[in-house]
């Protein structure tokens, strides 16, 4: 069997979400993929995720550069693998193997080398990139794809901040709220297209690599309007709080999407996310449908 490190969790970001049970079993996951896979584990990559284990990997004999990822099958992540099967390499990274059950997901992935991550680069730059990433990842499922519609999505993360707006958490005028929550029920609903799409794409999660310049990675993969899939690069640009609506319209042309349905998206998304991410309630004010 290869040596295996085992880290200290605490450092990995990991504990921050308080599943203490999963974490104690953590560093017995990791060792038994190390074994049943034949790998070397390094260090894990920093600062960590919150809700996986990741750390870079090789196999015995094989100098292939791969990364082990040991994750919580939370609601909306559950599907990684399916979806990366999916796209098979096509804009996103490979999966070599993969076990799952009820409470976790171990992956043993193609690893990006360099890894440098798109947001190196100054926003403007990246958007094209991503632009065309998004593109290719966008395609029609094919039958008995198994994955979840994105309004399942839609409709937990609206029935969350229904119960906020009733706890008097959300700082928006009752009128605006409710038309953004009902929006986010209604788009998935009303989409003429539905792709594979990965939900979470951000600039983060693009990192340059060999085989191709820049593949996706932490993919969270529903089918629906591929319309939604701009909006966490939207989120997290610097720019979306200066000038939302120019910033939505730059991305739906790079993309080939309809500008005002991204703007219907991006506002229903960040009124939905104002109990979290207060900030977004002014640009959900900006973007609101006259």
């Amino acid at each position: 069997m290869a040596d295996l490190v085992v880290p200290d969790l605490l450092r990995t970001g990991v504990a921050s979400e308080g599943r203490h049970e999963w974490l104690a079993a953590l560093p017995a996951q990791i060792a038994d993929a190390g074994r049943r896979w034949g790998l070397t584990v390094g260090e894990p990559f920093q600062p960590g995720g919150k809700t996986a284990w990741v750390a870079p990997a090789t196999r015995a004999g094989d100098p292939t550069p791969l990364v082990l990822k040991v994750g919580f099958a939370h609601f909306e992540a559950r599907d990684e693998a399916v979806g990366l099967r999916l796209w098979a390499g096509d804009g996103a990274v490979r999966v070599v193997a993969a076990e799952q059950d009820d409470e976790t997901v171990v992956l043993l992935l193609e690893r990006c080398v360099p890894g440098t991550p798109l947001n190196t680069l100054p926003e403007p730059d990246q958007d094209p990139i991503m632009a065309a990433v998004l593109r290719r990842l966008w395609r029609d499922p094919p039958a008995g794809h198994g994955l979840r519609p994105l309004s399942s999505m839609c409709d937990s993360w609206a029935d969350s901040f229904e119960r906020a707006l009733t706890e008097g958490r959300v700082d928006l005028d009752p009128g605006l709220a409710r038309a953004g929550v009902d929006l986010f029920r209604s788009l998935p609903r009303s989409a003429t297209r539905s792709a594979l799409i990965g939900t979470d794409l951000h600039a983060g999660n693009v990192l340059a690599a060999e085989r191709d310049p820049w593949l996706a990675i932490d993919p969270k993969p529903y089918v629906g309007d591929p319309t939604y899939d701009v909006l966490q690069h939207l989120l997290n640009c610097h720019r979306l709080h200066r000038e939302p609506g120019a910033l939505a319209d730059r991305l739906a042309g790079l993309c080939g999407l309809d500008p005002e349905r991204l703007r219907l998206w991006l506002f229903a998304r960040c009124v939905v996310e104002t109990p979290h991410w207060p900030d977004l309630a002014a640009v959900a004010r900006l973007v609101a449908p006259r």
